[in-house]
């Protein structure tokens, strides 16, 4: 017998019982946000991008795993940006760069931000030649992430594409009070899902249908 399907927000179309709408907070971001997301992450229920994607002001997501190379070029450069790949370095590849503006320039910066796990991202740079002549950009001492309690990460001081792209922008826009709001939010939807999840695996015990996360 199947079971009735559950309703869903009409904004992110997530069950209700995980709706991500309250911990949206819009921010004005100066530097924008291109964020390139694995299409195994669509409907991810623990994925952060989405959350990103509607809190920041100037920002873009495109799903995909080999864009189209003309297509993925005007990306890249609209708006005649710079764009930066929020990438930690690999030896030979493209050169890192500390600090590539002030705030002065951040509006003609552009962060690429790879949405995915550690192997699907690394993916996503190798099927797009692209990127990878893109200057990195590396986050100066993270502190640890939040995210811990719901997914796993490939390595410590691995952060959410979320968590990531925040510290990034406040670094390049030396601004990092701008952002605090977003990444506070963004604790609350991680306890959120983790009381979720406990509850669906209490509810598994007793018998019961657990909720969708």
């Amino acid at each position: 017998m199947e079971h009735p399907r559950r309703p869903t927000c009409p904004q992110c179309a997530r069950p209700l019982r995980t709706c991500l709408c309250r911990w949206v907070r819009p921010v004005d971001n100066l530097v924008r946000v291109l964020i390139l997301q694995h299409p195994r992450e669509v409907g991810e229920a623990k994925g952060s991008a989405v959350l990103l994607q509607r809190s920041l002001a100037n920002s873009w997501l495109s799903t995909g795993e080999q864009f189209d190379t003309a297509d993925l070029e005007t990306l890249l450069h609209t708006g005649n940006r710079t764009s930066v790949l929020l990438y930690p370095e690999d030896p030979g590849t493209a050169r890192t760069v500390d600090n590539p503006a002030i705030p002065d320039e951040a509006e003609r910066l552009q962060l690429v931000v790879l949405d995915g796990t550690w192997r699907k991202s690394r993916k996503l740079l190798h099927l797009n030649p692209a990127l990878q002549h893109l200057p990195r950009l590396a986050l100066a001492e993270p502190p640890p992430s939040q995210y811990g309690t719901v997914r796993k990460a490939h390595r410590p001081d691995q952060l959410s594409t979320l968590e990531a792209t925040c510290l990034a922008l406040a670094q390049l826009e030396q601004a990092p009070e701008r952002y605090a709001p977003l990444l506070s939010a963004f604790g609350g939807f991680v306890g959120h899902l983790a009381a979720t999840a406990e509850a669906g695996a209490a509810s598994a015990e007793i018998g019961e249908r657990p909720d969708e996360v």
